[in-house]
């Protein structure tokens, strides 16, 4: 009788697939692609901060540079010197989740970590307008 050496096909497969399996679930851990995430995120909201601001002082002009409030999408929005208020930037880009707005403060994060977050500031006068700043190292 011959002595069989090495292994059979189905004992191949069945260990590629389970290390197929196994490495489905390591590989995420290993990539940690949360921090980027977060960082991607940081920089949407403040994109959509920078353009509402923008579009609501737009619509400010047109209206003449009067009033103390414009409409954005249905929304209504308090102005103070012709850019929007801490709550008015709020209901400009009308924020879902994950981001979440620390009433009062200006400030929008997308977790609790304050390097991962960007902050509004409204206009102080008619010469300073509103200002938008994000941090996103060590989201």
């Amino acid at each position: 009788m011959r002595k069989q050496h090495g292994f059979t096909l189905i004992e191949l497969v069945v260990v590629i697939a389970i290390l197929g399996i196994l490495a489905a679930f390591a590989l995420p851990r290993f990539l940690n692609l949360t921090s980027q995430a977060r960082a991607a995120a940081i920089g949407g909201v403040a994109g959509s901060v920078n353009t509402a601001s923008a579009l609501a002082h737009a619509g400010w002009l047109v209206k003449g540079g009067s009033g103390t409030t414009v409409t954005l999408d249905g929304q209504s929005v308090a102005l103070t010197f012709g850019y929007p208020t801490l709550t008015g930037i709020r209901n400009a880009i009308q924020l879902s989740a994950p981001a979440t707005y620390a009433s009062g403060t200006g400030v929008f994060s997308v977790s609790s970590n304050s390097n991962c977050q960007v902050t509004y500031v409204a206009a102080t006068s008619a010469t300073s307008p509103a200002t938008v700043t994000s941090v996103t190292t060590g989201c």
